[in-house]
């Protein structure tokens, strides 16, 4: 059954979406749930290739790089075109997971731009648009190691844990300007990217354990969150982490 909000979206189709990432496995799955309202949305994508399998299913793109300011700024202006953008998320990342004195500096840098760098660019370069119309809702991609420690992730927790408190703080500089904004921090979540990972059964079955629902999240979890918060969430939900980790960061088994 529809929500009230959503009946009214289908009288209003023309909200506008910017998906930052827009070729992974979970922003292809948020951009589909958007698609079905018939929104606007366009992405940011790494290759022509991704950009124009996105455009044969009528969405626009930019192909650039997360991690560059002028790409960013090409790309909000390009959604700009459409209108007021309603809502962006961030959805770009990576996977390290090895321990310190086997990580050297520019690796360790690379992990942080990636991941870090990206979103801060997301969020000033696209609050700034959001700012001049008054509103708009911005959602993140952290991960369970942004709030727990987890071994061998001391990269990936800086950049993640970074994310989550630049969230917690951007929603405290702009909550009487009109924008919310939030994260969703998935656990080990069947993915492209976690793919190495995940190799076989064995694999499977050991992170399993570690997680109190002792099974590995899906991508349509994670991005079933992000959906929410950039459509239907109430409009005092912002500064949030939502924690889709089976447990782990909160409950012990």
């Amino acid at each position: 059954m529809k929500t009230a909000i959503q009946k009214v979206m289908q009288y209003f189709p023309d909200m506008n979406y910017l998906i930052i990432g827009g070729n992974s496995d979970i922003a292809t799955d948020v951009i589909a749930r958007l698609t079905e309202n018939e929104h606007a949305i366009h992405a940011l994508v790494r290759s022509e290739e991704q950009a124009q399998e996105l455009q044969s299913q009528g969405h626009t793109t930019t192909v650039g790089d997360a991690t560059k300011e002028a790409d960013i700024k090409q790309c909000v202006a390009e959604a700009k075109e459409k209108g007021d953008i309603d809502g962006i998320l961030h959805c770009v990342g990576s996977i390290v997971i090895r321990p310190p004195h086997a990580l050297n500096q520019d690796a360790f840098e690379e992990v942080i731009t990636t991941n870090l760098t990206s979103a801060f660019l997301t969020l000033s370069i696209g609050g700034k648009a959001m700012l001049r119309q008054g509103q708009g809702r911005m959602v993140f991609t952290s991960s369970v190691a942004g709030s727990l420690g987890l071994v061998n992730h001391e990269a990936i927790a800086a950049a993640k844990g970074g994310i989550e408190a630049m969230v917690r703080s951007a929603a405290a500089t702009y909550a009487r300007r009109g924008l919310r904004i939030n994260a969703v921090a998935p656990g080990l979540t069947d993915t492209k990217m976690a793919s190495k990972i995940l190799a076989s059964d064995a694999m499977r079955d050991a992170a399993s354990q570690k997680i109190p629902t002792q099974r590995i999240s899906q991508k349509e979890e994670a991005a079933s969150a992000m959906h929410w918060l950039l459509t239907d969430a109430p409009d005092n939900l912002t500064g949030q982490v939502l924690h889709l980790d089976g447990g782990m960061a909160n409950v012990l088994v």
